[in-house]
């Protein structure tokens, strides 16, 4: 970041640009997790069990994944405003063939088309951040979009499974499709990539100047994955943002209401607070290591109790229904401890390739939800005992702990990973 950069005061224009691109990644967020309100109804209108529900879910995370190291190094050539707008654009225009699905092919179509229009939200919100706010406010900022990520995230819970009880699951989208269609024109309205644009001039534009910029992109990609710190800081977050985005994105409200023989409305408000943890714990996580300047701390402590916190959910045989919803809450809490992962990945690499490599572990972050979603799914598939409730597959709470086993050993793996970290330089 240059000098000037570094100095530069927010203003009220600064914090509407950035609460736009804040705004575009909670749309992203609320669309991530609809689907764990809706799992009996894709169940019964497409035909499906656990395994290929997982799948339909994490059609949104496979190109969301494919998508984050390419434009973290596009947003450092080409800035946020067209590529925000244009995907979240998308992201609504996949809400509506989503919503509009009879066959399953059609609603994979449509999921993907989610996935790569909400693929920009979180990086255009720290791209525009780093260049709207002095840097010491980074972490918190991504903290806090974080947050507001998490309260959409709540809303895509309770509030969205009564409107689906009441008016069904394809009206929510169709909602959507209009919600990210405003949004859209009103990023590319207001946002701008940094306090001051100047116009580019004809040499700028010319197409030499343009293959130059083509070959740095490829250039910091090359740079940005040949770096295995970046790698293993990737694989920390990926660790602690899998398990919130399998319990409080898709099979948290399933083993709810199997486990306690909830309403879904009941449920989904149970498993919100798993994200309400997550909202708090992000901003503060942030604001800590901002005040510390302890990044690797941070990581390492969010993993050793939410390690505890999944063995609970997935090892104590009945648990209270108090007792699991303390365990959902406190994992979210320590899982939001990995938004100083981005500010050590920038920190510990060079400038010139900070979008590089904070798309990478942004990548990771949702990788883990492309991979475990459908794995916990399978898994339930394989110990199902056949038991039908009008279409769709019933699975017994057991059968649930058992496939969370899984989160378990995914955090413990990060732990063990976050012990290598460096610390941030001072």
């Amino acid at each position: 970041m240059s000098s000037n950069q570094s100095t530069i005061s927010p203003s009220w224009r600064g914090w509407l640009i950035w609460s736009l691109s804040a705004l575009a990644f909670g749309y992203a967020f609320f669309q991530r997790v609809t689907p764990g309100v809706m799992v009996s109804d894709l169940m019964r209108d497409f035909a499906i069990g656990g395994g290929m529900l997982g799948v339909l879910s994490a059609l949104y995370f496979y190109p969301y994944f494919l998508l984050q190291v390419p434009l973290g190094a596009l947003l450092d050539r080409l800035g946020a405003r067209l590529l925000l707008s244009v995907a979240v654009f998308l992201a609504g225009l996949g809400s509506f063939l989503f919503g509009a699905a009879e066959t399953l092919p059609v609603a994979y179509a449509g999921r993907i088309l989610i996935g790569i229009g909400s693929a920009v939200g979180f990086l255009g919100s720290m791209s525009l951040a780093a260049r709207w706010f002095p840097p010491q406010r980074f972490a918190f900022l991504t903290g806090l979009a974080m947050f507001l990520a998490m309260l959409s995230g709540i809303l895509g819970q309770g509030p969205l499974a009564v409107f689906v009880e009441t008016y069904g699951w394809r009206t929510s989208q169709w909602g959507l499709g209009i919600f990210g269609t405003a949004l859209a024109l009103l990023i590319f309205m207001f946002v701008r990539d940094a306090p001051t644009e100047n116009a580019p001039t004809e040499t700028e534009q010319s197409e030499p100047k343009q293959v130059q910029a083509w070959s740095e992109v490829w250039r910091g990609l090359r740079r940005a994955a040949s770096l295995w710190n970046t790698w293993k800081i990737a694989l920390v977050a990926g660790a602690m943002s899998g398990p919130m985005l399998v319990l409080g994105g898709l099979w948290g409200v399933p083993y709810f209401m199997q486990a306690y023989d909830l309403e879904r409305p009941q449920a989904a408000y149970l498993v919100s607070l798993l994200l309400f943890g997550w909202a708090l714990g992000a901003p503060a996580s942030g604001w800590l290591s901002d005040r510390l300047h302890k990044r690797k701390a941070l990581l390492v402590g969010g993993l050793v109790v939410l390690t505890c916190s999944l063995g609970g959910v997935a090892f104590i045989p009945e648990p209270p229904l108090a007792v699991s919803t303390g365990l959902f809450i406190i994992g979210g809490f320590s899982g939001a401890a990995m938004v100083p992962s981005f500010a050590l990945v920038r920190e510990t690499s060079d400038a010139s390739i900070a979008g590089s490599v904070s798309g990478i572990v942004n990548a990771m972050t949702v990788a883990s939800g492309a991979l475990l979603q459908p794995l916990v799914g399978f898994v339930l598939d394989f110990i199902w005992d056949g038991t039908m409730l009008d279409g769709s597959r019933i699975y017994k709470p057991e059968d649930f702990q058992t496939a969370f086993i899984i989160l378990f050993l995914t955090a413990l793996g990060g732990l063990v990973i976050s012990l290598t970290l460096p610390e941030s330089p001072e």
